[in-house]
């Protein structure tokens, strides 16, 4: 089994920047694709960003030009730089992982990241 625990979120103004973290423990050299989800209130989950193992990264529309994710093995840590923030970037941010043999879903509990005007 894998347990992946986020951190980083907290109240930033707009404009400014956060770095969320996602620590992997557990058999984590059987985790693929990683990524990293939103959801805000009202709305559903939506994919921010993803990183497969071999290093390809892809970014939502929105996400493009302001978020960079990355991934240390050593550490077994995902991460999301998140700079120039909007309020509308308002949400909870979940990590997400995938078994690269079995296709068992991952996820960690999330961490609130709020952008003031």
């Amino acid at each position: 089994q894998v347990q992946l625990v986020e951190s980083g979120g907290g109240l930033v103004q707009a404009g400014g920047s956060l770095r969320l973290s996602c620590a992997a423990s557990g058999s984590t050299s059987n985790i693929g694709t990683m990524a990293w989800y939103r959801q805000a209130p009202g709305k559903q989950r939506e994919l921010v960003a993803s990183i497969l193992r071999g290093g390809t990264t892809r970014y939502a529309d929105s996400a493009k030009g302001r978020f960079i994710i990355s991934r240390d093995y050593a550490k077994n840590t995902m991460y999301l730089q998140m700079d120039s923030l909007k309020a509308e970037d308002t949400a909870v941010y979940y990590c997400n992982a995938v078994h690269f043999i079995s296709s068992q879903t991952y996820w960690g509990q999330g961490t609130q990241v709020t952008v003031s005007s």
